[in-house]
Parts: C-alpha cells; structure tokens; sequence
C-alpha cells in the first residue's frame, strides 16, 4: 500500500522517560493510575498501535524504582507495583496495590468485580445478558488485555503481535471513574465529533420500500409535522433476487444478502430518489452485508474482476478479499464513491457473517488460521476502514456498524442488533446504554420499539419512543413483517399523539444533545452516563442501574413496565442524590435532604426526567436541526448553574480550527437572581443575526418579578405565568453581539400544588370505587396526622379494594415529595 489512504494518526511509542525495562519485562507508567505490563522472553516489546490502543505518548511521569532481592518495585503517587524480574506473569509474580481508597490489591490473573462494558451485539435477545469488562470497578481497578489484538504497521495496515506475547492495561483509578474513562480515550483515541443529522430522529424498517412509498412515507411525516433527519434503507435497495445463471454453484454465495446494484424494480431512479430525500432534509444510510463478495450480475462486478486479477468472462464471483489494502481501496472507489456522489451519506454495515474468513477459503478452526493476519475481527477491520474512507473530504467520521471491542468508539454509531420485542427487553436497554460508557462506547443505536418476535403491546412502543428521545441515538427499526409498525399514525389516536409529540421532542432538545456530542469529543464525557460517575461511594448509586445522567443537566428513569390497571399509572423507582430536583415537564418539586429512592408514577404521557437545581436546558424552537433562530432556554431554580451552548456548521472538520460559537448561559441564584446570555465567543457566522429567546423559568414561584436586560438597557417584555408548569415564560429578541439578562427578584422555588389537589388527581384517575376515593382523599388530606400516619391508614383502607399496591405507591409519592415518611 503506497497511498497510505487507511493511515490513521497514531503517537503509539511511550517517552523512554516512562517505561522500566529488563530482559522480559517492560513496564510503562502512562499515568499515576494507568500502567501498561508487557511480558516476552525474547525481550522484543511492542511499540506499533495495536487495533485498541493509539496513543501511549502520555506526558512524563513521576515515580520511584527499586529493587530487593530480585523483586523490582514501581511506586507512583497512586499505586505500587510489585514484580518478581523476568519471572511470567502470574498471581504470584505481579501485584499492584491501590494507595488510596479502596486501597485493594489485584494479582495478575485474579477476578475482580468489575462495573461492566458492552457487547457486539443484542441479536436475538429477550431481556438482559451478561456485559463484557469496562474500565470502572467498584474494587477500584480494571484491567484491559491487549495481547491478542492486531496491530497497525507504519502505512496504517493490519500487522500482526510476536507469539506467545502479554500486553495489558491496569487501570487503578479507585473511585475516580470519569478520570478513568478520560484517560481510555486518550490511550485509544478520543470520541469523533458527530454530524449534526445523527443527532436526530431517524427511520428504519425492513420492509420492501418501493421508491414512491418511501416518498409518500416522507411527506406523510412533513404533513404532520413529524421530524426525522436519517433515512436508512435497508437491504431491498439493492438487487436480492440473483437471476439462476448467474448465481454461485455454492449455494452460500447466491442468497442475495450482499449487493451494490440498486433495484430498478423498487427504485426506478435512485438518483432522483436521493435528491429527494436530500431536498427533504435527510440524510441517507444504506444497508450492507459484504461477506459474499462481487457476483457476475453486479453493475460493477467487471471493473471488480479485474482489480481482483480474475477474468471476467469466466464470471467468477470475486471474494471479499478485506486483508488486501489494494482490493479494499477498490471496495471502496469503485462500490461505494459513485453512490456517495449520487447523494448516499453513510453506510450500516450489518455485519453477522462472523470471523472465520468462510467467504475466502474453508473456515478456520480455533488456532489454525490459512493467514496469520486473520486474527483480526473481519467486523473491526470493516469499522476502521470505512471509518476513514467515509472522511476522506473533510467529512465528520459516521458509520453504523457494531462493537468490535475496545477502542470501537472512534467508528461511531453502533447498532446494537436485532431485540425481542418484550417488556423484558426494554426493561434492559437503559441500563446496557449507561453501562456501555465504562468503555467509552457512547453512541449506541438500539432498535427503538424492538425488532422481531414479542409481540403487539401499544403501551410498550410508546415506552420504548419515550427512552428513544433520551437515548445517545433515536432510531427507529424493525423485521420485515406487515403486522409490525412504527408509523405514529398507526396507533390509536391517544398514541399517536404521544409518538409524535416523543419525537418531536427529541428534535427541540438538539442544541442540548449536540453541545453535549461537543463535550463528548473534547471534554472525553459520554452523553449517558450510570449514576455512580458523580456519586461512587454511594450505595444507591450502583442500585439504579435502570437510570442515568442525560448529559450534565438531566437525570432520566425510564418507564420500563406497563401501567397499572387500578391506578392507570406506570412507576419508576428512582434514586435522588441529596438537593432539589424539578419534574423537567411539570416543574414539580422533589427535595432530598439526603439521597433517597422512591417510586415516581406516571400516566403513559409522561416520563420520569429530573433537572438538577440550577441547571439550563437550551431547546430550538424549529424541528428542522440547526434551526436555531428562535430559541428556548429551560432554567430551574435552587442553586447557581452555568452552561456553554456550543454551535457549529453541522458537518466538517471546520469546528477543529475554531470555526464555532459558543455562548455562556448563566443562573446566579439568590433572591434577586440573575439569568445571563452572554455574547457569542468564537466565529458567530453560525448564528443569525438577530435571535429570539424564550426564556422559560421552570418550578419557580409565582411571586417573582421578572424584568429583562439588553447590554444593560431595560427593555419592555410581556412575562407570562404558567401554573401547571410553575414557569415564569418571557420572550426577548436582540442582536446575536448582545448580552441578555433577566433579573428576577422574590427569586423562590415554587410551592408544588396543594396536597389536596394533587392527591384528588391521582383518584380521579384510579379505576376504584367512589366511596374508597373519597375515604382515601379524606384519610391523605388529614394535616392533623403525621405523614407517616397517613400512609399507614391509606394501606389499611386500601385493604378493602382490589389490587392496591400502585394506587398506594403514586399516593404515597405525593405526600413525600419534598420531605421523608418519617
């Protein structure tokens, strides 16, 4: 390979200054916490990227080095290492000792409890299964085995490791598990900047899609004001059926699965279909499943042919020959570019044809490979090239594909395969989505609403949405199957409301979400992230695996169980960190005066998210992204609170060389508070002009004073107040150079509704008899008595009805919202 096109940047050597080094030992000190351990009795030590790990050029360290009675030990600020020179590996040859708390010792090879990672894939799945490792542990340490990995020669190809080698990462970072997580992706590379499009809502099925319905399908969206900035089209683009004289005599190269000639059939003029969708604001993906190689009824197949040396006329299939780098410069010049000028934009690489290379030659046996290099996962290579190909111009890296291990976050988005459609699969995903962060696998893509299988449960779709719009990727998928839909207008009318309005919403969080892919790139931070990043010595923290932190300023318990028959609600248990927390929808208070759990409830509706006291939520107006004249900025009471909204082109590797704004948002809380929108920093050619803020003071009393500020000068506002939402609403319209401000005096937090009021709603909708409603109401309604008290009368009153246990619940968490039972 002489164009060095797949060379990616690498800085893979260690300063010398680092590493401590005997006849088979090396041992590297990337960072207090961060040691790599290599073992070869050849003393031959690797110094290439490996297909995990790019970047080992940390800055130097300091540590100590001594050694008794042939025992080396390494001694930094945070951790002591103690090895018997030159011995293997083993428990009882190496040791690392953590210094601080949880001051836990590891032995090499020992098991240890580890927080979890993620897997390749979630095909055929019903519920939960078991994760692979990540960096984060509650023993405080983890460790990485690189040695079977694949390396990358000077030119960027594939290599591969001297025998018999070992190659680990030990991450001893105690409790510190973001540092953990930043410090992966500066040995593996940091997270790429996503384009703006893969932030929204996007449109998947596997369906045989003619090129008019499609078009029908779009504008039916358009006409309902139901936004999607993706169109994937699954494999029915290209030709499936192989005509008989041209089909493979083996059989396994004939099914049709792999193709790269449109179907004329479907899509008489794809080009014109692509300038469609382009034209209505999408952005296209489509499907591919490469493992059968080029057959002889392909457009491209003679140009193919030769490349790969094979005669043409013969008519012989031409394999996917991915260990080639010549081969794969042609895969992609002559396959994918002329459909990327024709208006594709990224490609799903639906990868399940395995790693045993049955598509060259017969398959390898475990430990006989026909080549060497074939240890590398086919998935991995596909991901890493793809990756930089799709880039080549100047576009931001964007592919579709799976994990393939360590490292799999530089080739985002991954799919996570084919669910069940079940409760139990629901139930499973926000838990797998949070965990997938302790490897820095941040962009997941879930098959929204499930795949296959399960079964037709309105409810459970509507659910599956709601976690779709707080989910790192909103895509929406399914198996090919007429029965199974996911058109919000296929629903009855109550659920088709809330499919829309669900993804609509996920359209106005965008300039949230995509500061967040911001931070995600250069401040190393996963916009999901489980509970235990910011509170690790909490038990609770690890409890709530089925809620996370939806970026810095949101915390979100999914909805994973059906509502309940006799009380119509469906409930979350959520853990709340001590402070005050705001209902992001409602405004409704919760206080905890030291963490808590407790069950929320809500109507199909509504989903559990919580805003943090003094956090600020940028929101656009337009669902078209990046639409961003009129903007809406959700500020919540309690405490102060910053944010930096971070804009861009969209697209383009501009953003690196400054080309971006970036614009403070300010709460100073008191009872005169102060909002701030300061001027834009940066190169404001992405803003327009003139901007329109809707300010929107969320869970505040209503006796606060609103007045409003442009560079200092008070202007005339109309300020209104919402009492359902406890929001102060005003709207202010200047120049993108000028500072706003809004002064709120009498600043308070809002009373929530009356007891009474809030307690009446929850009866209302409770399918009980009335003379129990109104015993309950009574009986909860009773200041004289102790909130316990109550709640121990309501349970025996309830005693008298069927099936009480939920209505008791969602009761209950009216009485405790902003103070304990007891």
């Amino acid at each position: 390979m002489k164009t060095n096109r797949f060379l990616y940047h690498t800085a893979p050597k260690a300063l010398n200054q680092n590493c401590i080094t005997g006849k088979c030992y090396r041992f590297t000190v990337l960072t207090d916490c961060l040691i790599r351990m290599e073992y070869d009795e050849s003393g031959i030590f690797e110094d290439r990227a490996s297909q995990s790990v790019f970047f080992r050029n940390f800055p130097e360290n300091t540590f100590s080095v001594y050694r008794e009675n042939q025992t080396l030990i390494i001694e930094t600020q945070k951790l002591v290492i103690i090895y018997v020179e030159n011995a293997p590996f083993s428990a009882e040859n190496l040791s690392i000792s953590l210094k601080d708390e949880p001051a836990s010792t590891w032995h090499f090879g020992d098991d240890f409890e580890h927080l979890g990672g993620t897997v390749s894939t979630l095909d055929l799945i019903n519920g939960s299964l078991p994760l692979g490792i990540g960096v984060c542990s509650r023993n405080g340490f983890s460790v990485i085995d690189d040695s079977h990995t694949v390396l990358l020669d000077e030119e960027g190809w594939i290599a591969v490791r001297q025998p018999d080698t070992k190659d680990f990462y030990f991450f001893g970072y105690g409790y510190q598990y973001r540092e953990a997580i930043k410090d992966l992706y500066r040995l593996t590379g940091a997270p790429p900047m996503l384009p703006r499009y893969a932030l929204g809502n996007w449109w998947s099925r596997y369906h045989k899609y003619t090129q008019e319905e499609y078009q029908n399908l779009i504008l039916s969206f358009e006409e309902k004001d139901i936004p999607f900035s993706v169109a994937v089209i699954d494999m029915d683009w290209h030709i499936t059926q192989i005509p008989e004289d041209k089909k493979d005599d083996d059989k396994r190269f004939s099914t049709g699965w792999t193709g790269y000639t449109w179907n004329r059939e479907l899509f008489p003029d794809y080009k014109a279909f692509l300038r469609f969708l382009k034209d209505h604001h999408l952005h296209t993906s489509l499907n591919l499943h490469p493992a059968e190689g080029i057959g002889p009824h392909e457009e491209m197949y003679a140009e193919m042919a030769l490349a790969a040396g094979i005669d043409p006329k013969t008519e012989s299939r031409v394999p996917l020959d991915i260990l080639s780098p010549s081969f794969m410069e042609k895969y992609f010049d002559v396959l994918h570019h002329p459909y990327e000028e024709d208006g594709v934009d990224f490609w799903w690489m639906d990868w399940q044809q395995g790693d045993d290379f049955w598509w060259i030659h017969e398959p390898n046996t475990e430990g006989k490979l026909a080549d060497e290099r074939e240890a590398v996962s086919p998935l991995w290579l596909l991901n890493h090239l793809h990756i930089k190909d799709i880039s080549r111009f100047g576009k931001r890296p964007m592919f579709f594909s799976r994990y393939a291990g360590p490292g799999s976050h530089r080739y985002p988005v991954g799919f996570s395969g084919d669910t069940f459609i079940t409760w139990e699969s629901l139930e499973f995903q926000p838990y797998f989505t949070a965990t997938a962060s302790n490897i820095g696998y941040g962009w997941w893509s879930h098959d929204i609403g499930g795949h296959l299988c399960g079964y037709c449960d309105d409810e459970l779709i509507t659910r599956w949405v709601q976690l779709g719009v707080f989910s790192p990727i909103n895509r929406l998928h399914s198996t090919v199957n007429d029965f199974i839909k996911k058109e919000p207008w296929c629903f009855p009318e109550r659920i088709e409301k809330i499919l829309s309005e669900s993804l609509r919403l996920r359209h106005r969080l965008f300039p949230y979400i995509y500061t967040m892919a911001y931070r995600h790139h250069t401040e190393l931070s996963p916009l999901v992230q489980p509970m235990y990043y910011d509170y690790p010595k909490c038990d609770g923290a690890y409890r709530a695996d089925n809620q996370f932190m939806f970026g810095s300023e949101l915390l979100v318990a999914p909805i994973t169980k059906p509502c309940d028959a006799t009380s119509t609600l469906a409930g979350a248990e959520v853990w709340l960190p001590k402070g005050d927390w705001f209902d992001f929808s409602s405004g409704t208070h919760y206080h905890a005066e030291k963490h808590r759990t407790l069950t929320v409830h809500r109507a199909l509706e509504e989903t559990p998210v919580f805003a943090k006291a003094g956090a600020i939520v940028p929101m656009q107006n337009d669902l078209l992204l990046g639409e961003n004249k009129e903007m809406s900025i959700v500020i919540f009471p309690g405490q102060d609170g910053n944010f930096t909204l971070y804009e861009d082109a969209g697209d383009g590797m501009e953003y690196q060389k400054g080309d971006y704004a970036k614009t403070s948002l300010s709460l100073h809380w008191g009872n005169v508070a102060e909002f701030c929108i300061a001027a834009p920093e940066g190169n404001a050619a992405c803003i327009p002009e003139e901007r329109t803020w809707q300010l929107i003071f969320r869970g505040f009393a209503k006796e606060t004073l609103c007045s409003a500020f442009v560079n200092e000068e008070k202007i005339d506002v109309a300020s209104v107040y919402q009492p359902e939402t406890h929001s102060w609403i005003l709207t202010v319209t200047a120049p993108k150079s000028a500072a706003v401000k809004i002064r709120l005096e009498n600043a308070a937090i809002s009373e929530n509704a009356p007891l009474a009021d809030r307690v009446f709603a929850v009866l209302q909708k409770a399918q009980i008899n009335y003379v129990l409603k109104r015993t309950l109401q009574e009986v909860l309604t009773d200041s004289t008595k102790s909130i316990h008290s109550r709640i121990v009368k309501m349970h025996r009153e309830a005693m008298t009805g069927q099936n009480m246990r939920e209505l008791c619940s969602a009761l209950r968490e009216q009485l405790i919202l902003t103070e304990e039972e007891f």
